[in-house]
């Protein structure tokens, strides 16, 4: 039996600009299996995050398909609704901006809960637990009721992976997760990943 989990098809993506086409993705074709740990490098406008994008349904796909396979279902990322993709998303993928995009008026706790609230997956004593835990996870459970504003930017970022990690996916797309952190805290979230990987299963 196949252990892939993320396949891409001929994959293309080109933006209309005033400038004219700007051709970002070209025939990417592309398997990951669960427990792969991948990296995307390349420089700035090289289309690092325009790959991610596609896999994680952000954005549309100029054409061809990207296909996942998660609880024995073989799916089209771009065939589904977007409703259906933002609830697939939610439920088996856990994605890490490069922009944090934490909500302001909540509390980092209240952040990571959210993700299973909208999605169903809510108990609120066990999301509090399952959120304090993974704000441990990123050495942030002293600061659980602070509101983003009065946190640094690395921190902001350590408790954007926390998120993503709050309905346990079976896959993780991070872009640029350890940017805005220093080189140690840096290295303890990517023994996290590691740990993840390689005692999970998850591919990243």
């Amino acid at each position: 039996m196949s252990s892939t989990i993320i396949e891409l098809l001929e994959v293309n993506k080109t933006y209309s600009t005033a400038a004219g086409d700007f051709v970002a993705l070209k025939n990417v074709n592309l398997k990951i299996n669960a427990g792969e740990f991948v990296g995307v490098v390349g420089k700035s406008g090289a289309g690092k995050s325009t790959f991610l994008n596609m896999i994680n349904g952000v954005d549309q796909l100029t054409s061809g398909e990207v296909f996942v396979h998660t609880d024995g279902q073989h799916l089209s990322v771009h065939e589904m609704s977007e409703d259906e993709r933002a609830f697939w998303r939610g439920r088996h993928m856990g994605v890490v901006y490069q922009s944090f995009q934490l909500l302001p008026m909540l509390t980092l706790v209240e952040n990571i809960m959210l993700p299973m609230d909208l999605t169903d997956n809510f108990n609120p004593r066990k999301a509090k637990d399952r959120a304090l835990e993974l704000l441990t996870l990123v050495e942030l459970d002293e600061h659980a009721n602070k509101l983003p504003a009065f946190i640094s930017g690395g921190q902001q970022q350590r408790v954007a992976i926390a998120r993503a990690l709050a309905n346990d996916p079976p896959i993780l797309v991070a872009d640029e997760p350890t940017g805005s952190l220093d080189s140690v805290t840096a290295d303890h979230i990517f023994d996290v990943f590691t740990h993840l990987v390689n005692d999970q299963g998850k591919p990243l």
